[in-house]
């Protein structure tokens, strides 16, 4: 699959992440509303707005556990429906919907692999 667009490229900031089963993550990412900029067998790019995550896919991948090593947050417009979303699918929360001191409501989920993805509203 060919190099993605210059914006891709160029982006400030992009987070990799290493996943043990790239179809199951990008099944979650897009359960979620990222959606694919592009994908090959063992690589993705997923998007949301004009902020990119790379999936890569590897033999072995940390273990999941309770708390991750890192996450990565989203600024959404709709922090609740998001919510409800995430507790009918029974993903795995991390840390519940909370109204932050510093200005946001967050919550935080794990995908597949044990990765925190923390969405959150600014109030």
């Amino acid at each position: 699959m060919p190099i993605g667009p210059s914006k891709e490229l160029t982006a400030q900031l992009a987070v990799e992440i290493y996943v043990s089963n790239l179809k199951r993550s990008l099944a979650f990412y897009k359960a979620l509303g990222f959606s694919i900029a592009r994908c090959d067998d063992t690589f993705a790019v997923i998007r949301w707005d004009e902020s990119y995550i790379f999936l890569d896919q590897r033999n072995q991948v940390a273990p999941t556990s309770d708390m991750p090593v890192a996450n990565v947050r989203v600024v959404v417009n709709h922090i609740d429906t998001l919510w409800e979303q995430v507790q009918a699918a029974n993903m795995q929360v991390l840390n519940t919907l909370t109204t932050q001191t510093y200005g946001l409501r967050d919550f935080t989920i794990a995908d597949p692999d044990g990765f925190g993805v923390r969405f959150a509203e600014i109030i």
